[in-house]
């Protein structure tokens, strides 16, 4: 039995390493976009800013919608030095002014654009700029624009709900998360240290 399972093994090695002799270095940065219904969007992306923090590289943050609210990543990483822009005025439902979510969303991808051609970060979240395409504060071609112009070096993780297609058909990765049970739906209230 255990020959058997070795040999399968060695068949699943061969394969592994005969696909991964094939793979390239794209010599630029990636684009991931975290995206669905489900939770999960932002804190996968802070997990690639922690993996990346590991390495030693430059990472930063701009987020489009969450407002100057103190949450536990927030501190945490703004305590290692990460470039940490919250520009948001809060959720949508609460500003009920679209101008103003307008100028907010600008600025802060001006931020964006500062951040991604600059050539200093390794990676970038554009936390909830998803959301800001949705509700059309930024224009689809003005941030594939600016992903287009980031500087080789940087990566770009963009999060939020309905991604739009193109920005999906960009993106070297694409993850939707799907809500199966939230907390929320049993009335049970948002938790500090697991849900901000």
């Amino acid at each position: 039995m255990n020959d058997e399972h070795k040999a399968k093994m060695q068949a699943v090695q061969a394969d592994k390493a005969a696909r991964k002799a094939e793979l390239r270095d794209p010599e630029r940065g990636l684009v991931l976009v975290h995206t669905g219904k489900g939770k999960g969007k932002t804190s996968s992306a802070f997990g690639v800013l922690a993996r990346a923090l590991g390495w030693k590289q430059s990472v930063g943050v701009v987020q489009f919608i969450k407002g100057k609210w103190v949450t536990g990543e927030r501190r945490f990483f703004e305590d290692l030095g990460v470039a940490w822009h919250s520009m948001g005025e809060g959720f949508t439902w609460d500003t009920q002014d679209r101008e103003r979510d307008i100028a907010a969303a600008q600025a802060a991808f001006a931020k964006a654009r500062q951040m991604m051609e600059s050539g200093e970060f390794d990676l970038v979240v554009l936390d909830e700029i998803n959301i800001a395409m949705r509700y059309e504060y930024l224009s689809v071609p003005e941030v594939l624009a600016g992903l287009e112009a980031r500087h080789p070096r940087t990566a770009v993780i963009l999060t939020g709900r309905d991604a739009k297609p193109e920005i999906c058909d960009y993106a070297d990765l694409v993850t939707e998360m799907t809500e199966v049970k939230h907390p929320i739906k049993a009335g049970i209230k948002a938790q500090r240290g697991i849900d901000f």
